[in-house]
């Protein structure tokens, strides 16, 4: 696992190496699947937490209050400018381009594929790590890996309290939903972005490795986080 020691008494978001593999991804709304391959990278071993968020932008978004909680009621905007002021502070090249604009809504954004800076994870990404080698809906016992709508107590819950994957990730299902890199349909939905893993509000079968959600990136709710990921093994 790696970790930041640039700042010692900050909030730590520590990365965990992911192997190069392929993932086959799945939509049931249009019943369409597809493999993707993928080389190594870098993924937060937990949701990016209230401490974390506060500590870089002095923000407190989280309708929730408390340091380990994953932070929460954050738009897909906030967690890409996140992504980019971390790498800023330790000194990594930015992994989006972000034109300035009054409203989120008329801004855009590329990506730059040689940065070596925070981003989010494709859901690619996101669905090979959560898997972790396995093949089927969960990566173990939903009540053991995953805080959702029937032992959440309805509530948010401290990120890595329940048990990682076989890659030492926590919360890839449950607790908050992700955001992910990706549209999640262009040509229906627009600018819609991805968003995986299921909530702490959530029935169990939205606790799958497999399902996908959509939502406006301009979006925030209480149920809706983000996790750190880098290029490179």
């Amino acid at each position: 696992m790696e970790s930041s020691d640039r700042h010692a008494t900050r909030p730590t978001h520590g990365l965990v190496a992911v192997p190069a593999g392929r993932v086959t991804l799945s939509d049931r709304r249009t019943q369409r699947s597809w493999a993707v391959d993928l080389a190594p990278f870098r993924l937060g071993a937990l949701p990016v937490t209230q401490d974390l968020y506060a500590a870089l932008t002095g923000l407190h978004p989280s309708t929730s209050d408390g340091d380990r909680l994953p932070v929460e009621s954050v738009s897909w905007w906030d967690a890409a400018r996140f992504c980019n002021s971390l790498s800023e502070q330790e000194e990594l090249r930015p992994a989006y381009r972000i034109t300035a604009a009054a409203a989120d809504s008329d801004a855009t954004v590329t990506q730059d594929p040689a940065a070596d800076g925070y981003r989010l994870p494709t859901e690619a990404e996101w669905e090979y790590a959560c898997r972790a080698g396995t093949e089927g809906p969960r990566y173990g016992t939903l009540d053991d890996i995953a805080w959702h709508r029937g032992n959440s107590g309805e509530r948010l819950r401290e990120a890595g309290s329940r048990s990682p994957n076989a890659w030492g990730l926590h919360d890839m299902l449950g607790n908050v939903w992700e955001w992910c890199w990706d549209r999640y349909d262009p040509e229906v939905y627009g600018d819609y972005r991805v968003l995986r893993g299921g909530g702490w509000f959530d029935e169990h079968w939205s606790c799958r490795a497999s399902v996908r959600r959509r939502s406006h990136p301009t979006f925030r709710v209480d149920d809706v986080g983000f996790r750190l990921a880098r290029s490179g093994g």
